[in-house]
């Protein structure tokens, strides 16, 4: 299998990925080292969405944002094995919006705005697969 140059855009859309996908990271990292100060300092219905989610969620938003940051460092590097690793972001994704949306009062706490970027979270996760493939097919990656 022979790779050839990728096109500007492929390095912007990737460098993007990965922004985004660390952004996700310190969302997550706040959210699982919050102090109880911290805590405590919420408006008390999103204190007991935070103390009562199960840690099934928590891993899959571990995964959906670690999973999504280490597939776009692979796409930055070209490496064909990004498309499964953003595959299994997407199921953390899946799985974590399954939880907030059909299982917890998220949208009670947060009102129909709080769906805006769930939203943006799960369409630009299938955007990344897609783009993975164009980017494969496309013989950039290796």
């Amino acid at each position: 299998m022979t790779t050839s140059k990728p096109a500007t855009w492929f390095w912007i859309v990737s460098g993007i990925a990965l922004l985004w996908n660390l952004l996700g990271v310190m969302a997550y990292m706040a959210q699982v080292t919050m102090s109880p100060e911290a805590l405590h300092a919420l408006p008390e219905n999103e204190r007991t969405l935070i103390e009562t989610t199960p840690s099934w969620a928590t891993g899959a938003f571990a995964v959906a944002v670690w999973g999504g940051t280490l597939g776009a460092l692979l796409l930055l590097l070209r490496r064909t094995v990004a498309t499964p690793i953003l595959i299994v972001s997407l199921v953390g994704v899946v799985v974590q919006m399954i939880h907030a949306f059909f299982i917890s009062n998220s949208i009670e706490v947060y009102g129909p705005g709080g769906m805006a970027m769930p939203a943006m979270v799960m369409i630009f996760a299938i955007f990344l697969i897609w783009f993975s493939r164009r980017a494969t097919a496309s013989g950039w990656m290796r």
